[in-house]
């Protein structure tokens, strides 16, 4: 199937077209909606060219899904399926309250499962540092959730009145020779130390053998060096949020087929598969 695939982020939105299990036309996009509305709307009708089935939204800021809903009916004409804990997916959500995990952790685990197997560690280096994990029969049960990398750096120039902001990236000096110097240590070798020690943590209670994955912005530059088998995938958020709505399409077609639901012409359901028959 074909989707637009939107990845809210507290910092940047992400995004692309899902074709059939391919990502491509990727636009990220820092301040998203709120701030640089006319570049979401490009990247929305370069993603939506052709023609597509729908959208799925994955949003960790509620605040702007209101915006989002109208700018995709306006420029692409296809029902948003909205992600959350309830949503139709690839893995089974195994987690006392499960509202309150984040949709871009959901997607992270379904597309984990789909491209490398289970039992799955995630680790998402945004904002936040996220560690999803997923058991050998698809179960999503948590993680852990721990700074991002730049809200450590961040927070030593705001709370200090000597230290610079940091540009994270380059080279890591063996002694910190500068101020930036060590705080490019304390930064790099420091959080590649606290991701040693919760995967070490975690690989705990998994038995077998366990599959590694790291996605987000800083992930390539966080683990570098790092003695882990870490597979690297910058796109795995987008990939994830286009298997859900998959797996939300064939649900729907389901429920079709059996009949519920048809009364409702605006359900999401029909408006699937109304639209699947028109790009066919």
């Amino acid at each position: 199937m074909r989707c637009i695939v939107i990845d809210v982020g507290n910092t940047s939105t992400g995004i692309a077209r899902y074709d059939h299990g391919r990502v491509s036309h990727i636009a990220h996009i820092n301040g998203g909606i709120r701030k640089r509305p006319e570049e979401c709307a490009r990247a929305l009708r370069r993603a939506a060219g052709g023609a597509v089935h729908g959208a799925v939204l994955g949003s960790v800021v509620p605040s702007v899904n209101t915006a989002w809903q109208r700018l995709v009916r306006r420029l692409a004409g296809v029902p948003l399926l909205v992600v959350g804990s309830d949503t139709p997916m690839r893995v089974r959500v195994d987690y006392p309250r499960p509202r309150t995990i984040g949709p871009d952790r959901l997607a992270n685990a379904c597309g984990g499962v789909v491209r490398y197997g289970a039992p799955l560690v995630v680790a998402d280096f945004g904002t936040a540092l996220t560690f999803d994990v997923i058991t050998a029969d698809r179960r999503y049960i948590g993680g852990v959730i721990a700074p991002g990398l730049p809200v450590m750096t961040d927070y030593l120039f705001e709370r200090t009145a000597l230290l610079p902001r940091l540009k994270l990236g380059g080279a890591c000096p063996r002694i910190g020779r500068s101020t930036t110097g060590a705080m490019r240590i304390g930064a790099h070798i420091g959080y590649r130390g606290m991701v040693r020690e919760i995967v070490n943590y975690l690989r705990a209670s998994l038995p077998g053998k366990l599959h590694l994955c790291a996605t987000g912005g800083y992930a390539r530059w966080a683990i570098r060096g790092l003695d882990m088998p870490f597979v690297i995938d910058p796109t795995l958020t987008l990939f994830g949020l286009g298997c859900i709505f998959e797996a939300q399409c064939e649900a729907s077609i389901r429920v079709l087929s059996q009949g519920e639901h048809a009364h409702d012409p605006l359900s999401f359901p029909r408006l699937c598969r109304d639209h699947g028959r028109r790009t066919r």
